[in-house]
């Protein structure tokens, strides 16, 4: 994680950054949890995001943080440097299965009643006990709609207009940060590992150097993931440092 110094660089003098109080972590059991938030979030634009990013931050709807826990470092922010990316013969089976049977639209970002029923129908049966199978509209709405960044939701539909997934991705000064993707759980194939590889895919096209993965733990089953588009970067004392180590996991 970066220093106090590195944050002082960042040249936006009306942020203010506090730590939460203690709760259970999401992803390792019998864990406890804490995170450095940054404020005012209305001052936190794509620019200002950009740069907290690079810094390990990440954001939920408009609360952007960072980990900040007491003794524990399993949380490693990581990003795939899009034109170096070598994709496994896994990925590249996702990607022919997947690329032509699936059309892709961008769309404003807003409730739609069939996007939020695909994404409770994700969460029961991808995630389920996690707590996200039971968020209501608002909660909904407050987790992947609400953003004062460049968001971008596209979704993918078959070749009968059946909507199949849902991806929200912000659009940062150096790359693209992909914030939360959820599909159809009955479809077949690896439609998690096309999303990230489409994503990939979008940056370099449009000429940006990163896709932004969030936080890789790899003591969990969820996050391990992410670790399987390599060569990727993780975010260090000693700053970015490249890795072309691949985890076997399971599919996000």
């Amino acid at each position: 994680m970066s220093s106090p110094r590195e944050l002082a660089r960042v040249p936006w003098q009306a942020l203010q950054f506090y730590s939460t109080a203690p709760y259970p972590c999401s992803y390792l059991p019998d864990r406890v949890a804490r995170s450095q938030v940054a404020t005012p979030s209305h001052l936190i634009d794509s620019q200002v995001y950009s740069e907290l990013l690079r810094v390990g931050f990440r954001r939920s709807g408009t609360f952007v943080y960072r980990p900040h826990c007491d003794g524990c470092n399993a949380c490693t922010p990581l990003r795939v440097p899009v034109q170096a990316f070598k994709p496994t013969r896994s990925q590249k089976r996702a990607w022919q299965r997947h690329r032509d049977a699936l059309s892709v639209r961008f769309v404003s970002l807003e409730y739609r009643a069939e996007h939020y029923e695909l994404y409770l129908r994700y969460q029961r049966l991808r995630h389920q006990g996690g707590g996200m199978d039971r968020d209501s509209r608002e909660q909904y709405q407050h987790f992947l709609l609400q953003s004062h960044v460049d968001t971008l939701l596209a979704e993918f539909r078959d070749d009968r207009g059946r909507l199949v997934m849902v991806s929200l991705i912000d659009v940062l000064s150096d790359g693209l940060s992909a914030v939360y993707t959820f599909y159809e759980p009955s479809i077949k194939g690896s439609p998690g590992t096309f999303g990230v590889m489409w994503q990939i895919e979008l940056a370099r096209a449009h000429n940006l150097p990163y896709l932004y993965l969030g936080y890789w733990i790899s003591e969990s089953s969820k996050m391990s993931y992410k670790a399987e588009f390599a060569p990727f970067e993780k975010l260090t004392k000693q700053g970015w440092l490249r890795s072309d180590v691949t985890s076997p996991s399971t599919e996000p």
